[in-house]
C-alpha cells in the first residue's frame, strides 16, 4: 500500500498548479481530478503528463468533474441518454489510458432519482465497466452517502451480481457520513476492492486531514491487510478550508508511519 494524494484537495486551484505544487512537496502517486472539459484535451493531458514525467510520478485514478450529473445523464429511464452518456464517458477513459491511470471512478445515481431497478443499474454499469476495457481501464463504484452506492446491501447485491466486474473505491468520509464503518464497507467489498480514498474525522468534521482527527488507522489498516489489498491510498478532504502543501505533506508522512509500524 502507497500513499497517494488528490488534486482536489487543492480545488480551486488549477488542476495543473496544484498537481506541480504537490509534486514539489514529494507526492508520486496522484489521483487527478478533473474540473472542467477542457482538461479533457489532447494537449492539456499531455501537459499533465509531461508533469508526472518530470518527477518520475504517476496518476493512479482520475475523477470525472460530471459526477454530480451521472443519475441523469446514465442512470435515468431514459435509454438513449444513457448510451450517449457511454460516449461520453468513453473521453475519460481514453484519457486514463493516456495517463497511466488504471481507474475511472464512478458516483452513480442519487437516491432521490430511484429511477430505475438495482438490477438495470447493474446492467448499466457493466456496459460502462466494458467500455473502460477496451482501453485497459477500470471502472470503479464509489460508495457515497447520498447515493444507491452508500449503502452497504447495495454493495454486496452489486459485487453478487457482477461477479469479476464489479470493481470498488472506499471512500471513509462517505462511509462515516452513511453510519458504517469504513473496515464494515471494506469488507463487503472485499477482494473488489480496488483504490481507497482517505480521511480522518473528529467530533464536529466528517473529513479533516490524516492525521488531526481521531480515526483509528492502525485498526483500518489491518483490515485492508486481512483483505489483502494491494491497492494505494489516496488522500482526498475537500470542504470548507483550503488546504495547503505542508499540510498534506504531514498527513502522508502520518499515514506512511502508520502503515508500517
Amino acid at each position: 500500500m502507497k500513499v497517494g494524494v488528490s488534486t482536489g484537495c487543492l480545488y480551486p486551484a488549477l488542476t495543473e498548479v496544484s498537481l506541480e505544487n504537490l509534486l514539489r512537496g514529494g507526492f508520486d502517486i496522484f489521483e487527478i481530478f478533473f474540473n472542467t472539459f477542457s482538461e479533457l484535451e489532447g494537449d492539456y493531458t499531455d501537459r499533465l503528463k509531461s508533469i508526472c514525467d518530470r518527477y518520475n510520478a504517476g496518476i493512479c485514478s482520475i475523477h470525472p468533474f460530471t459526477s454530480s450529473f451521472e443519475s441523469y445523464l446514465l442512470f435515468s429511464g431514459y435509454e438513449r441518454r444513457f448510451l450517449d452518456g457511454v460516449k461520453m464517458y468513453d473521453m475519460y477513459f481514453r484519457t486514463a489510458q493516456k495517463l497511466g491511470a488504471e481507474f475511472v471512478v464512478l458516483h452513480g445515481m442519487q437516491i432521490r432519482y430511484s429511477s430505475i431497478s438495482d438490477k438495470e443499474y447493474f446492467r448499466r454499469f457493466r456496459i460502462l465497466s466494458d467500455e473502460g476495457k477496451k482501453y485497459g481501464v477500470t471502472l470503479l463504484q464509489e460508495n457515497v452517502w447520498d447515493h444507491h452506492s452508500g449503502s452497504i446491501d447495495f454493495i454486496r447485491n452489486m459485487k453478487e451480481e457482477l461477479g469479476s466486474d464489479a470493481a470498488f473505491v472506499l471512500d471513509t468520509k462517505q462511509t462515516r457520513r452513511c453510519g458504517y464503518d469504513p473496515g464494515e464497507m471494506a469488507a463487503a467489498m472485499g477482494g473488489s476492492l480496488m483504490h481507497i480514498h482517505i480521511s480522518d474525522k473528529s467530533a464536529d468534521d466528517p473529513c479533516t486531514l490524516p492525521g488531526t482527527g481521531e480515526f483509528d488507522f492502525p485498526s483500518f489498516f489491518d483490515t485492508l491487510r486481512r483483505l489483502d489489498y494491494r491497492g494505494d491510498i489516496v488522500i482526498e478532504v475537500y470542504g470548507n478550508r483550503v488546504y495547503d502543501i505542508p499540510a498534506l505533506v504531514k498527513a502522508k508522512k502520518y499515514l506512511d508511519m502508520t502503515l508500517h509500524e
